[in-house]
């Protein structure tokens, strides 16, 4: 078909605005700047400490812009630059780091209203699965699916790189809990039947994976290693000569969280389904045999078996609180002690981050209910940076383009920020849906908005608020099901009447606690 110029371009605007227009999020305050660029307003934005609501609200929508015009095609994700960046530029190789970077890179793309851009992702999960089969057959002798740190789009699942970061059989637990949320976001039953089979085989790999720690009694990944840390406990000379960190240990945290995570979800899906009875009980079974949470010396959340963290570390990784955020099990209304720990473990990596790393900050304290320290790391996240800035420089930030400036370009920092900003305004996780958890001082002064979505198949058609307080909240119900509200203001029905206060147990299956013991 030959389609002129403006028939093409507005061929791409109708399709654009399917997806983009789905979610508004306005600031008081904010205006359109006409006179200058997106360079300079960054650049007064951190020079002069100008407030400025459009450059954080945009910076919200751009990453949904990101996503919306890189995960489109099917089978092929967003990787580490999305679509931006020249083979001769990627360290990466235009790869898929999967112990972190890939999933953040769909963080937002449930909750402000991007599902279909999550199906690249979905698909690539039904790739590995199969090409991952023969890696925990031949690697471990174990059924089910194994992938490690990486892939590429020929869905390698092998361990690569090297033996410190590399030896990583966890991340299926990780992509299955994507496929575990997606579920709660739709209440979808043909999907989860879709993609309950995958579930099944990551969790059968772990029936089989799993370990008894002959000094705890508990079972455990072995061997593994908490994300491109180490414990610095002492060192091995490798067969090159070089020296390295010992870094490989079973009994992880993180990969507590994630087994803990994927048999407890595999187990609910397969009920949900009216199939599998047996197994999903074994499932639960060899889930209470796995390493709990443990608090260490400093009132912190343990990284490793052994209490071996430092109380403070700069290191970029947040390995260890994965449970907190992206999962769902650490809340102060169900386990005040563990939420305290998570609270202490993050005051200890500190601030300072770049790229991904300050967007997964910014989410935690967001689930942390501490807007005003999200806040802050966003602030760090909108420095503008040289683009000649190396891999070796320290500090975050964006470019002149608002690109992610985790040298030379990695765009899982922009998806992070526009994730945590959605948590700062409307969080889902922990049996309820809790508008306005995380609200920043310099955003009470009001603001709306719409679209944004939540676990239950729950939109937020509208929200507005005034001096922090909300002014008018409507919420669509695209599944139907019991809805229960949190929120820090008081409300009534539209029609003056008041609302019940929540007795018992939420009857909605998909907005459930988590129940962490």
């Amino acid at each position: 078909v030959n389609y002129t110029y403006p028939e093409l371009r507005q061929r791409h605007v109708n399709d654009y605005k399917q997806f983009f227009d789905r979610t508004r999020f306005i600031l008081k305050g904010a205006r359109y700047d006409t006179q200058r660029n997106t360079e300079q307003q960054l650049l007064d934005y951190t020079k002069k400490q100008e407030q400025n609501p459009y450059l954080e609200m945009l910076y919200f929508q751009f990453g949904r812009y990101l996503l919306i015009s890189c995960s489109r095609t099917p089978g092929v994700p967003a990787n580490l630059q999305g679509l931006w960046a020249p083979a001769r530029l990627s360290p990466w190789r235009g790869n898929y780091t999967t112990n972190i970077n890939l999933e953040e890179n769909y963080w937002p793309a449930e909750v402000t209203n991007l599902a279909e851009c999550h199906e690249p992702f979905v698909e690539m999960v039904k790739d590995v699965s199969v090409t991952g089969a023969e890696t925990a057959k031949k690697m471990y002798g174990a059924r089910g699916w194994a992938l490690h740190h990486n892939t590429d789009i020929w869905r390698t699942t092998g361990a690569v790189d090297n033996g410190t970061v590399g030896v990583w059989p966890t991340c299926n637990a990780w992509f299955c809990s994507h496929l575990w949320e997606r579920y709660l976001f739709s209440g979808d039953k043909t999907y989860l039947a879709e993609v309950y089979p995958i579930m099944k085989g990551a969790a059968e790999f772990f029936q089989d994976f799993l370990v008894k720690d002959p000094n705890t009694g508990y079972m455990v990944v072995c061997p593994s290693n908490s994300p491109e840390n180490h414990p610095g406990i002492g060192s091995y000379t490798k067969s090159d000569g070089n020296t390295a960190s010992i870094a490989l240990f079973g009994g992880v945290a993180m990969d507590n969280e994630m087994v803990y995570d994927l048999l407890k979800n595999t187990a609910l899906a397969a009920r949900a389904l009216g199939k599998d009875a047996d197994f999903a009980d074994a499932l639960d079974a060899l889930k209470a045999q796995i390493t709990p949470w443990k608090i260490g010396k400093y009132g912190q959340v343990q990284e490793w078996q052994e209490d071996w963290d430092k109380e403070n570390s700069s290191h970029r990784h947040l390995s260890h609180l994965w449970g907190a955020y992206p999962g769902n099990q650490v809340s102060p209304y169900e386990n005040a002690t563990l939420y305290q720990a998570v609270h202490k473990s993050l005051v200890g990596r500190g601030d300072a981050a770049r790229g991904w790393s300050m967007g997964w900050k910014e989410a935690m304290w967001a689930r942390m209910l501490d807007g005003d320290h999200a806040m802050k790391i966003l602030k760090n996240q909108l420095v503008l940076l040289d683009p000649n800035v190396t891999i070796a420089s320290s500090d975050g930030g964006s470019y002149a383009n608002m690109f992610d400036a985790h040298p030379p370009f990695q765009i899982d920092g922009n998806f992070g920020a526009t994730a945590a900003i959605a948590e700062m305004l409307v969080q889902s996780h922990a049996g309820f849906l809790h508008v306005l958890p995380a609200l920043p001082t310099e955003w009470k002064a009001g603001g709306e908005v719409k679209g944004l979505c939540a676990r239950g198949g729950f939109v937020v058609t509208d929200m507005k608020w005034v001096g922090g307080k909300i002014e008018k909240l409507a919420v669509k119900s695209t599944v139907g099901g019991n809805l229960r509200l949190r929120t820090a203001t008081p409300l009534t029905n539209a029609d003056g009447t008041a609302l019940s206060v929540a007795e018992g147990n939420n009857t909605n299956s998909l907005m459930q606690p988590y129940g962490m013991p």
